[in-house]
């Protein structure tokens, strides 16, 4: 069985589940039975992602069960096999020189055989592969940043509901917005009534979902969310493409919305759920506490950040034709093993040496410019690999200075 594959399966399977899927739906497009994706359902239910792995299997006859013989034939045959000038050493080989001795009315299995191995010390054990460091954006002090993302459900009949959510990563205060479609301007709707109830972050982390990215296959194509962002000064940063569990908080927070409202209620129509919103944001706000707060309340937390908030003026100064805005936009991406990365639809040359290595490459708007950057290991400086000549054919725009935080560190050391 190749486990990353049957694991990214899995991945797929639980996305689409926490996303509303029915069960015809998901296994539509995954072709595994109903009785495998109930387990799957059932496993990340109770242990999370890393639930998702394959469990240990316990052989069916251990190594001690089998005679001093049939240990010492094992050892013999691998003695036999590292003294002839040409052939393999592993647990297979010694299986089939095994077999042709016909030594043994009965052979060990190839797990038997090596744990014979490792028994006498003629074998080590395999080396986990080492993980590579992942930069996690962090907030800080000078550095507020908020996570995005969205769910759906199905009402029984009736239309597709999509719950977005956005969370302070540092009080953890929320919003929610319900509707029934995910279009860019209901994303937008969305962070504009955020921005107007939690205060205005410097960076904003989400995944690579096309009603964030404004989707497309052009090239350097910076979607109309996007410049909303970059238009009130904040920074966009797209997450690992397919790596959901690296915006664990805003996922859990809709795991968290589905069990406290969706599955406790029989919903009709559209307009109940929405009538719900309030009733979950007041309980988690004053009756909720998120283990990361240590005992203390969103409510609580938020009352002390003192950030400001976008208004209804605000809000009537941008223009209706987004322009791109001068910033930063944020790109955490693993290299492939030719050493490259996507941008914006977009491949860009990094380093061989870096493959399977987290890369934060960053698009320097009023610059111009690809500025990609590597972590070697958690208390580490960030490393500038390379710089790129990035060309925008389009006017950069000015920040509106109504827009700008003086005592914002512009440091991409502050992100992690």
């Amino acid at each position: 069985m190749d486990e990353k594959y049957e694991r990214r399966l899995r991945r797929k399977a639980i996305r689409l589940t926490l996303r509303g899927g029915s069960r015809r739906e998901i296994l539509q497009g995954i072709a595994r039975s109903s009785s495998w994706l109930h387990k799957w359902q059932e496993r990340f239910a109770q242990f999370g992602w890393p639930g998702l792995r394959s469990q240990a299997r316990r052989p069916q006859r251990l190594a001690g069960r089998y005679a001093a013989r049939t240990r010492r034939l094992v050892v013999q045959a691998r003695r036999r096999l590292v003294n002839r000038k040409v052939g393999l050493l592993g647990a297979k080989a010694i299986q089939q020189e095994l077999r042709t001795a016909q030594l043994l009315r009965r052979v060990p299995s190839l797990s038997t055989i090596r744990r014979i191995l490792h028994e006498y010390g003629l074998s080590k054990p395999p080396r986990p592969a080492p993980q590579a460091y992942f930069p996690q954006p962090t907030p800080t002090v000078h550095y507020v940043l908020h996570a995005m993302d969205w769910t759906a459900r199905y009402l029984e009949g009736g239309p597709k509901v999509f719950a977005f959510h956005t969370i302070d990563l540092q009080t953890h205060a929320i919003a929610q917005t319900l509707s029934t479609d995910k279009t860019a301007l209901m994303v937008q709707e969305h962070a504009l009534q955020a921005w107007q109830t939690l205060g205005l972050p410097d960076g904003l982390q989400m995944d690579n979902d096309s009603a964030f990215t404004g989707g497309g296959t052009a090239p350097r194509r910076v979607g109309d969310f996007v410049r909303l962002c970059l238009s009130v000064g904040i920074e966009p940063l797209f997450l690992p493409v397919g790596e959901p569990k690296r915006n664990g908080v805003v996922e859990r927070l809709n795991g968290l919305w589905s069990r406290a409202v969706w599955n406790r209620r029989h919903f009709r129509s559209v307009a109940q759920v929405k009538r719900a919103s309030p009733d979950f944001t007041a309980w988690y706000e004053h009756h909720y506490f998120p283990p990361a707060l240590n005992g203390l309340l969103p409510g609580q937390a938020r009352r002390q950040d003192g950030r400001p908030r976008l208004t209804a003026k605000d809000i009537r100064a941008l223009p209706d034709a987004l322009p791109l805005t001068a910033g930063r936009i944020h790109f955490l991406r693993q290299v492939e093993a030719d050493g490259m990365i996507r941008v914006l639809n977009e491949p860009w040359k990094v380093a061989k040496r870096l493959a399977g290595q987290y890369v934060w490459a960053t698009v320097v708007t009023h610059k111009r410019r690809l500025e990609i950057y590597h972590w070697r290991r958690a208390g580490e400086g960030a490393r500038l690999v390379t710089v790129l000549r990035y060309e925008i054919h389009e006017p950069v725009a000015l920040l509106n200075p109504r827009f700008t935080r003086r005592e914002r560190r512009r440091r991409i050391s502050t992100m992690c």
